[in-house]
């Protein structure tokens, strides 16, 4: 009787960093699962393991053109995430964003599915409220060299809820803050995996600015289970919804963390910071509290354990 309940779900991006543990999650509670990827930013390496399960199915395609799946639920992804990746084709990553958002809430139209999108918190922009809510509209710069992801996203998040209110889709919209964990790409230029393999090489670590700018780190465990609880969700709570973990760190106790942590003798060497780089960011969660019953368990440093032991195989197998 089980094999009649298994929910098909699709997953755009997901071969990516975030999405290959999504599918493998979603395998786990027994779903039928269907990976969608172009693989700009994904890699095989990153769903192998999950090719020999008979309930997973990987399609390359980009979500820029129309396709058609039978899905009970979609989890759209996809879009490169990090500055180096999507500058470097922003016209194509804006595409990603808008085309892509068009083309899955028209599949979930048709065929009636729950619909879940990967939001940032690059929606704040550099923020002048600390830290961010969900009410926060944001200081997003509309022409920077950020802004093909930024507004990129917010205006897929504008379309989300234009579906839900004209067409009453169930939609689900979660805002995510820095994730890292294994299975980041190694040369993606977001700054936990820029240390650590600065780090396991000896090399010094490059600081933009005096360092005092400060992110908040969510393991990716942590992170997946908060999109799970989101989608578990009645039909009366959309979100937006902001999941990331609240500790603060500056750049320069990441990098102190790091060297400890990989034993290193790497040095710290400053360069400029990049135009519109966020001088703060860090998530109020309380609505994911409230709702979703959730918070982040995993420490950073614990994380920062198993994310290096990942990258150093990696510069092992080299």
């Amino acid at each position: 009787m089980k094999e009649l309940v298994k929910k098909r779900v699709l997953v755009t991006g997901g071969a990516g960093f975030l999405g290959s543990f999504l599918c493998e999650r979603l395998l786990a509670e027994g779903n039928d699962v269907i990976c969608l990827d172009n693989f700009f930013t994904g890699r095989k390496a990153n769903i192998q393991h999950l090719m020999e399960n008979p309930f997973f199915e990987l399609m390359r395609h980009d979500v820029t053109f129309p396709f058609y799946v039978e899905v009970d639920e979609i989890y759209n992804l996809a879009c490169p995430a990090s500055p180096i990746h999507y500058q470097f084709d922003p016209v194509q990553t804006t595409k990603t964003s808008v085309h892509g958002a068009i083309n899955v809430l028209g599949l979930a139209k048709r065929v009636k599915a729950k619909v879940f999108q990967a939001s940032t918190s690059e929606v704040y922009g550099d923020p002048a409220v600390h830290p961010q809510t969900e009410g926060y509209w944001g200081n997003v710069n509309p022409i920077g060299v950020r802004s093909c992801y930024d507004e990129g996203k917010r205006c897929a998040e504008t379309l989300f809820f234009d579906y839900h209110r004209q067409h009453k889709l169930q939609i689900k919209v979660a805002r995510i803050f820095n994730t890292y964990g294994p299975r980041m790409h190694p040369h993606d230029g977001r700054v936990v995996s820029n240390f650590i393999m600065q780090a396991l090489r000896g090399e010094a670590i490059t600081i933009y600015g005096d360092g005092k700018q400060t992110r908040s780190f969510c393991y990716v465990s942590d992170l997946i289970e908060g999109w799970i609880r989101l989608m578990a969700t009645g039909d009366d709570f959309t979100g937006p919804v902001n999941l990331g973990n609240p500790g603060e760190f500056t750049m320069v106790e990441l990098a102190e963390n790091v060297i400890e942590l990989t034993g290193s003798n790497s040095k710290l060497v400053h360069e400029p910071l990049p135009p519109d780089d966020p001088q703060q960011r860090k998530p109020d969660i309380s609505l994911a509290k409230e709702k979703l019953e959730w918070e982040p368990t995993v420490p950073l440093r614990e994380g920062l354990a198993k994310t290096i032991a990942y990258f150093d195989g990696l510069l092992k197998q080299a």
